[in-house]
């Protein structure tokens, strides 16, 4: 309809555009990671005690122990990135190269890298339309003779269906490990993400709703992969056997115990004691986002076109990220969706509200993997979400530390914009 695309044209011309008041007031956002007193003062005691590294320092071990047992998981290991903690993981359970390994098609590109680190082939799978997770039922079909492992991703923050996907694993002999990187305290069926297959991997990203800045976490229950991945993470060493001294943490030896191929993925003792005092709040921010999504959410899904993001009953949600689905014939429109959702961006972002795009193609689609056999278009359900979707919140301003009053100006705002939109369509078809 040709009046639904000239009323996109100047949908963004909001009322703040024209010199009104914006919905949103921009002092009532909090920026992301929220460093306080405990932070100070763990950064502080880390300086004060001379000890800045080592894979016995006492920071590392005391955010391994703590992870873990807020996981309920029997071991956990601190690294240097969640990218590194996948591949320790891959690296643990002996993939290899030319190996397969299957994951999603929506991930941010460190998922499929990690694969590539061991010379194996990332095979991606579309999306479940619902969840925005790895499809379970697309899975077999994409399973051949060189097929290895099941990466799948707790993307946003809401995990996989993984009963499914591991009873392919059990029929298939294959392995499976999580990328929790987003799902720091979600849950499935009341056990928590990361510990729902034979490892896991974390981040703790500024960006994530644990934060230290750089780092990330192995986690597995099985004593048969826990040494493989701590070497692999210090040159080969097997460091669990190497004495510490506190008065000399410089001076650990271990290079005779080298057993095989190794990287250096070791955490610092700053980021690790940052981590451990965001562990203590991790709670508290998952609730908040959490009691904002559903604000959101409620507000949200009575407007035209506006489809919210939906969680399984099974399930628990960390909305790390909050991602709005549009449909621009619910709202009058008939344009693509790339355009009506870059025009809603606009207006929302001149409102105020922090809106961003996360994700702007499918990982097959991206120039790196494309010598992999993927043909364009192969992951259809990604390529239509990403075209047709916006993320609610920013890296910098997520909704976990987030007051209700900015999530109602947030609402606000959605409303202010689709109205406009409804009139303008109405007055041009008139």
């Amino acid at each position: 309809m040709r009046g639904g695309r000239l009323a996109a044209r100047h949908v963004a011309r909001s009322e703040q555009v024209r010199g009104g008041r914006p919905a949103v007031s921009k002092q009532l956002a909090v920026r992301w990671p929220v460093i306080g007193a405990a932070e100070r003062q763990a950064a502080l005691g880390v300086l004060d005690s001379g000890i800045l590294n080592g894979p016995s320092a006492p920071q590392v071990k005391g955010l391994e122990k703590e992870f873990a047992a807020f996981l309920g998981a029997r071991f956990c290991l601190a690294t240097n990135s969640g990218t590194a903690a996948l591949h320790m993981a891959l690296a643990a359970g002996g993939i290899g190269a030319g190996d397969e390994v299957i994951t999603t098609a929506f991930s941010y590109v460190a998922t499929p890298l990690a694969i590539l680190y061991q010379s194996a082939v990332p095979v991606f799978v579309d999306i479940d339309q619902e969840t925005f997770n790895i499809d379970p039922s697309l899975i077999e079909e994409r399973i051949t003779p060189r097929t290895r492992a099941l990466l799948p991703v707790h993307i946003h923050g809401l995990p996989c269906d993984m009963d499914e996907i591991n009873s392919i694993a059990r029929r298939r002999g294959l392995l499976v490990i999580e990328d929790a990187a987003q799902a720091h305290g979600a849950s499935y069926r009341g056990r928590p993400a990361g510990t729902l297959g034979a490892m896991a991997g974390f981040s703790l990203n500024a960006t994530k709703n644990l934060p230290c800045g750089e780092g990330g976490l192995f986690v597995t229950n099985n004593e048969t992969f826990l040494p493989v991945a701590r070497r692999i993470r210090l040159h080969g060493i097997d460091a669990e056997e190497v004495p510490f001294d506190p008065t000399h943490p410089l001076d650990e030896e271990g290079e005779e115990k080298v057993t095989g191929m190794g990287w250096m993925y070791m955490p610092q003792e700053l980021p690790a004691a940052i981590a451990r005092a965001q562990l203590r709040r991790l709670v508290e921010f998952n609730e908040n986002a959490a009691a904002n999504a559903a604000l959101l959410t409620s507000r949200l899904s009575g407007l035209p076109g506006v489809i919210p993001p939906s969680c399984p009953p099974d399930r628990t949600h960390i909305y790390h990220k909050y991602r709005v689905r549009l449909d621009p014939e619910a709202m009058g429109f008939s344009m693509p969706a790339a355009e009506m959702r870059d025009t809603v961006l606009t207006a929302l972002r001149a409102e105020g509200v922090e809106a961003t795009l996360w994700g702007a193609k499918p990982l097959p689609e991206l120039e790196l993997f494309r010598g992999l056999g993927h043909a364009r278009g192969c992951a259809p359900r990604t390529s239509e979400l990403l075209d047709c979707s916006l993320v609610v919140g920013s890296q910098s301003y997520p909704l976990f530390p987030q007051p209700r009053a900015l999530m109602e100006q947030y609402a606000d705002a959605f409303e202010k914009v689709v109205t406009n939109i409804a009139k303008r369509v109405d007055a041009v078809q008139r």
